[in-house]
């Protein structure tokens, strides 16, 4: 069991109190993950930073929830494959996508394949993809901003997997209906 504690905005380091009360007034409640990494309040802004950009970037919410799904399954993060699942239906993306990266199975369009071999490649080689990978990655559409914009969501997906396999941190109440074990 971990011992890393998951702060409140009275327990929070003073630099992490802000943020976590951004968190509380967007979410309605602080998630698990904001407070075990508001106890570094440099982290907790870098993630949240990665997370507001990646969300800017060309893709759309399919394709985010591609990257971001892809990563989570590949680095078996308990927290955030249920957390990805709620949110990808808050997103509006078709289940058949979720449940086909939950499960392992295919995408439901070459473009969304490609995305999710190439995003695997990405981070299982970690960045040492192909000649064959990037023609396949970009045959399907797609273009040097979006290898970029890959790896700038592996970026935050690296906090914050990382950061919930070393603390154990527990499923937030309102995402343990999505439970998921590899």
């Amino acid at each position: 069991m971990s011992t890393f504690k998951i702060h409140d905005v009275s327990s929070a380091p003073e630099k992490s109190q802000p943020i976590l009360q951004n968190s509380l007034k967007a979410f309605g409640s602080i998630p698990g993950l904001h407070g075990v990494l508001a106890a570094s309040p440099e982290t907790l802004e870098a993630y949240q930073t990665l997370h507001k950009l990646f969300t800017e970037t060309s893709f759309n919410n399919d394709e985010l929830t591609v990257v971001w799904q892809t990563i989570n399954v590949e680095h078996e993060c308990h927290y955030c494959v249920p957390a990805h699942t709620g949110i990808a239906k808050m997103m509006k993306v078709d289940d058949a996508i979720t449940e086909a990266l939950r499960n392992g199975t295919a995408m439901p369009t070459e473009k969304l394949q490609a995305l999710h071999e190439f995003t695997l490649a990405v981070v299982q080689k970690r960045g040492a993809v192909s000649e064959d990978e990037l023609n396949a990655f970009f045959a399907a559409g797609y273009q040097q901003q979006q290898v970029l914009e890959v790896i700038l969501g592996l970026s935050q997906k690296v906090i914050s997997n990382y950061t919930n396999r070393i603390a154990e941190t527990p499923v937030d109440e309102g995402f343990k209906k999505y439970a998921w074990r590899k």
